[in-house]
């Protein structure tokens, strides 16, 4: 059973707006503080002069204060900041002139008069000469206009990659006639040993209007990063950029026989999903909104998700060598004189090496991403 109460000693400084009390208490626990007619009623448990118990005191207020206090625990005492209702300089703390025996100056804090006007003419200074060099800055005038461009491009580009997405599935699980094939068998053995649905064939045909619009609006995050509009470094844009409308113009779009491969399938999917996070959360990010299950999905999906994509790229790229070689379409040839061509075919051989390294940067630049985004937060030291 706990004794009867007893008072803590408690450390006091002013200045000409506030008043500070140090409570010297450790493992403080059920703190109750509140000013009632300009009298500070303090009641809590903790660990004082006379061990563990539970502590009160009263302060009756030279002058009128708020009567909302502010107090902040720590492990070792209690600080309780009491804002005076008028800013000037008070001889003593209490109404009583005898200062009570449990009540002492804080040294650590102590200004006199003088030096406490010194200290508020600093900060007066500080705030004036900040607000001079705040004023120098000059202000974009075309701040909002660019907020709206990039609200508006992120929302465009998520509507369209969203239709890409929502008309594939329903596409796939609604309208076809098969059984969705084993991935993996797929894409490692580049052999489809089980039935398609025909929408896998005919994904192109149906899709690549859309994504054909969308890739080609993407051009612009190129230019956005360029003229500095946006934080993203220039080197992933560009990599992510042109590598998939090499994909989509050159493999895909100059190909017949290619648009009917059901590789085309997983590489649309793929890019669809991928950008259902990141053009919201961009879009969000402009007007200073932060949605965190969006922000881990953001910083997370590309993990399986580029990969694979960049899978699915590579075979789409060496199914297509057969076929330029046999067309000869895009090959390089010097006039008769030197009678020397430069099959197109040769370029798509190292391609897939090209596509391995473009998913590592791009991967390497996420991880970093992520860990800056969702790692754990580094403490302030105070």
């Amino acid at each position: 059973m706990a004794g009867p109460s007893l008072r803590p000693h408690v450390h006091w400084a002013q200045r000409h707006r506030e008043l500070y009390l140090r409570v010297e208490l450790s493992d403080v626990r059920h703190p109750d503080i509140s000013i009632t007619d300009n009298v500070l009623q303090f009641r809590a448990q903790g660990h004082g002069a006379k061990g563990d118990n539970i502590y009160t005191f009263e302060i009756e207020f030279l002058e009128p204060v708020e009567p909302n206090p502010v107090c902040r625990v720590t492990q070792r005492q209690l600080n309780i900041t009491v804002q005076k209702k008028e800013s000037n300089w008070w001889e003593r703390l209490t109404k009583q002139e005898k200062r009570p025996l449990f009540l002492a100056p804080d040294f650590d804090r102590w200004l006199d008069e003088s030096d406490a006007e010194m200290e508020l003419k600093e900060k007066e200074e500080e705030k004036i000469n900040k607000m001079k060099i705040e004023s120098r800055v000059p202000q974009d005038p075309f701040r909002h206009l660019k907020k709206g461009y990039l609200v508006m491009y992120n929302l465009v580009q998520f509507l369209g990659f969203s239709w890409i997405f929502v008309n594939m599935t329903i596409r796939l699980f609604i309208l076809g006639k098969g059984n969705l094939p084993n991935l993996g068998v797929y894409l490692f053995s580049n052999v489809v040993s089980c039935c398609l649905t025909d929408s896998f064939y005919d994904t192109f045909h149906t899709i690549s209007d859309m994504m054909y619009f969308c890739e080609t609006l993407a051009l612009m995050e190129i230019v956005n990063s360029l003229i500095g509009l946006v934080k993203t470094p220039l080197i992933p844009a560009v990599l992510q950029v042109f590598g998939r409308n090499f994909i989509l113009f050159v493999i895909l779009g100059s190909s017949e026989e290619m648009q009917s491969k059901p590789v085309v399938f997983f590489i649309f999917y793929f890019w669809s999903i991928i950008e259902l996070f990141r053009y919201p959360y961009y879009m969000l990010s402009c007007i200073g909104i932060e949605w965190k299950p969006l922000t881990w999905l953001r910083y997370t999906a590309w993990i399986p998700l580029y990969p694979l994509g960049g899978l699915a790229e590579a075979v789409s790229i060496i199914q297509s060598i057969p076929i330029f070689n046999e067309t000869g379409k895009f090959s390089l040839q010097f006039p008769n004189l030197l009678n020397v061509t430069i099959p197109f075919t040769f370029l798509l051989q190292i391609s897939p090496i090209a596509v391995v390294l473009v998913v590592f940067a791009n991967c390497r630049y996420l991880y970093k991403q992520r860990k800056r985004h969702l790692g754990p937060k580094k403490r302030k030291m105070k």
